[in-house]
Formats: structure tokens, sequence, C-alpha cells
């Protein structure tokens, strides 16, 4: 068994504390365990230049080999990416800010999408599924009002690498470096959370199930707390509410006792993010939409040449 930690805050604060008893956990059961924080790494934010999508769909077309991101030589984020892969589980925690998780977790993690599992599964670049698991913690000096996008946030950066969340929690009320050592609950939560890590990968991959607490969130599928208006997906498909993160759909209910529930349609699962299969019909669309730009690129260049000479002032910084 191998477990990685990664932590997005500062050395020796509360959310790198929670992942090294977590990891302990793991270690007492006969893990190997690494531990990585991203601020010892240099991490260059995506460009936006769509080269690893480009490429994909240029495989999956019969045209070339997949050439990887552009920056993979150029910073960490391979090297880093390269050995998570390596692993059985992950346990990853961040500091929130402003309700979202720190913005170096978030650069690192959207340079995920050169290494979308389901898309190199499907282009024949890998070959099997790691089948990982993760627990996410996110600390917060207030309590949940402050911290509300967070976990849901860090568990929508698990899809691309197929990595399946079995357990989640929010450490709260920890605004100072170490506050966290004062909550004996939290720090036993951080080593239970590891256990679980454990639990899950000793588990056979089809018998796994949700860890954490039972009651966490509203969609059935991956607990988490974003439910919104479902509308027309590019293939037609639509439900009257679906989660925001794993993308089930279905509607919202009151049960016996009044309470509201979000219940699953019959093929509410068929776009969910959590399975290769349904998630690389993603990399269709993104050929799709491709396909109809190159055959109308002519009518949007000769538009783009107003968007070019449109100048405005900007703002000039002393060197």
């Amino acid at each position: 068994m191998k477990v990685m930690g990664i932590v997005a805050g500062r050395h020796n604060g509360n959310s790198e504390i929670l992942v090294k008893e977590a990891l302990l956990a793991c270690q007492e059961a006969g893990a190997e365990v690494t531990l990585v924080n991203l601020f010892d790494y240099n991490i260059l934010p995506c460009t936006g230049c769509e080269g690893c999508t480009m490429s994909m769909g240029n495989v999956a077309m019969g045209k070339g080999d997949y050439t990887g991101c552009v920056l993979k030589d150029k910073d960490d984020v391979d090297a880093l990416v390269t050995e998570m892969q390596k692993n059985n589980g992950l346990i990853i925690g961040v500091p929130t800010y402003d309700l979202m998780p720190s913005s170096i977790y978030t650069r690192f993690t959207h340079r995920f999408l050169a290494y979308e599992l389901a898309f190199l599964l499907k282009i024949g670049k890998v070959k099997e599924d790691p089948h990982q698991v993760a627990g996410l913690i996110a600390v917060g000096g207030s309590c949940k009002d402050w911290q509300g996008l967070a976990l849901d946030t860090m568990s929508a950066t698990m899809f691309t690498q197929s990595t399946i969340v079995v357990d989640k929690f929010l450490s709260t009320r920890n605004g100072r470096p170490g506050n966290v050592l004062l909550k004996d609950d939290q720090i036993a939560r951080a080593h239970k959370m590891g256990e679980n890590i454990i639990k899950a990968i000793q588990t056979p991959v089809d018998q796994r199930t949700w860890l954490g607490d039972p009651d966490q969130g509203i969609c059935p599928n991956c607990h988490s707390d974003l439910i919104m208006r479902g509308e027309e997906h590019w293939d037609g498909i639509k439900w009257p509410f679906e989660c925001v993160v794993c993308g089930a759909g279905g509607d919202i209910q009151k049960d016996e006792n009044g309470n509201f529930k979000f219940v699953l349609a019959p093929d509410g699962l068929c776009r969910d993010r959590n399975v290769n299969e349904c998630r690389d019909k993603h990399l269709e669309e993104i050929m799709e939409t491709r396909i109809h730009f190159m055959q109308n690129q002519g009518v949007a260049k000769e538009k783009m040449a107003k968007y070019k000479e449109l100048k405005f002032p900007t703002v000039e910084i002393a060197k």
C-alpha cells in the first residue's frame, strides 16, 4: 500500500498537521507514505493553450501521438503527477480562503487535464485504471458558512485522475497556525480518515463505498452540498436538478418528515464524473466543438479583426 499526502498550506500549519496525523494512521497500518507540500515546488499556471485536449482529440481520430502538457519540461507538475499516480491513496489538506481552496492547490490541479485518465484510457495511452482513492480535508478559521465551496471544489479536482473520494471533512475554527492542536476531536478525525483510506484500499474495487459521515452533503452519489437546476446537455439529456460536482441527475423531493432530499433519476448516473466511461464522453464533446470551429474559422477570423484592433487603457506598474 502506498499513500501520498498533499498539502497546500504553510509548513507546520493546520493543514499539514492534519495530513500528517492521517498519514500516521496509514503508516501504522503498514502503508508506505510520502508527503509533499506544494509550496516547495515550481508550479506554473495552465496557459489555456488546449494543446493537451487537441492532441488527445487527434489521437482519438487516428492522427499522431499524444504529446502531453506543453509545460511538462518547464516546472515540477509532471514529476509530481507521475509520483502521485503511483499511489493507492491520497490524503489532501488545503486551507480555505474566501469559501474556496487556496490558489496554489487550484493552480496545481488545473494542470490535471493533460493527465485526464478517462481520455488517456480512451486513446490507449494508459492501459489500466489504478483505482485510486482519496480523503480530503479543508481547513478554515470560521465555520462552514465561510468554507462552503472548499470540499466541493476539491472533490471536483479528483475526477481527471479517476480518484474516488471516500472521505472528507471540514476542519473549522482554526484561524492560527497550530490552532488545530487544541482540537483533539479534529486530530482524531484526521486519524480516522487515514484508517478509512487503508480500509478502502484493502476493499475490492467493486465493493468500495463512502466511508465518511453518512449524512454529509445533499448528493447521495458524491456527498456534495451543491445542487443546481438542470439544463440540457450537449446531447439532449436533461434532469430537473443535478449535482454540480459529480453530475448526477434527479429531482428535489420532500420525505415523510418534511425534509428535502435529492433523489436520483433512473438514468441519473449516466453522466457520473466518477466513472471513466461516462466522463470520456466529454472528449467527444470537445472534439465536436473543435470540428465545428474548424469548419467555421473563416467567419471567426473575420470577426476577430474588430477585437484585435480594439484598445483600452491599461494599468502601468512601475518597475
